[in-house]
């Protein structure tokens, strides 16, 4: 069965953009951004929310950008032919290889597990991830630790009513300080 993923670049202090909404601080230098390319390359399908889904519209036209080195146009390449589902209730259409979700986040996963396809199935957007814990769906925590402290802002873990056991998985750190940090739900150690 195909695991449900959440990974983001994360501030010490547990944040995914600071009090004004910023996320310079989570600009990866060449080498973490060869791990998260390698990450993103093992993603059958990605689903975000319209925040996270405007803020990565960039790169559906990125391979037009002629200032981007070549691991930039990689990821470039990779985003593009990726699949994503888009939760919004705003939005009345999405652009590229796109969709607008056209069922609630529970009902998607288990279509999306259903169906035949390789690669994990990736949740971005803290909204998004907290919906989809709270629901319990989902079987992988990847957080890269940025070496900061941002002092508040949108959390990466959402506030839970309940206990989530972990285990880890796998842990490297980067020549930046960055520290990667990949946690299993223990219920997923039963199957």
């Amino acid at each position: 069965m195909r695991s449900v993923t959440y990974s983001m670049g994360v501030s010490l202090d547990g944040y995914i953009v600071g009090p004004a909404g910023d996320f310079g601080w989570t600009a990866p230098d060449e080498e973490v951004f060869r791990f998260v390319t390698d990450e993103v390359r093992g993603v059958g399908v990605h689903l975000l929310g319209r925040r996270l889904y405007e803020t990565m519209l960039y790169w559906e036209t990125a391979d037009q950008d002629p200032s981007l080195d070549d691991s930039m146009l990689e990821w470039a390449a990779i985003w593009k032919l990726l699949p994503k589902v888009v939760f919004s209730t705003t939005l009345s259409a999405v652009q590229g290889n796109s969709r607008l979700a056209s069922g609630g986040l529970a009902e998607e996963i288990e279509r999306l597990r259903a169906e035949p396809g390789e690669g994990d199935i990736a949740i971005g957007g803290a909204t998004l991830a907290a919906e989809a814990a709270a629901l319990g769906l989902i079987d992988e925590y990847r957080a890269r630790v940025y070496p900061v402290l941002v002092g508040g802002g949108i959390p990466f873990f959402p506030r839970c009513e309940r206990r989530v056991d972990l285990e880890l998985v796998e842990t490297r750190t980067f020549s930046s300080g960055v520290v990667y940090l990949h946690y299993r739900a223990a219920r997923q150690a039963l199957l």
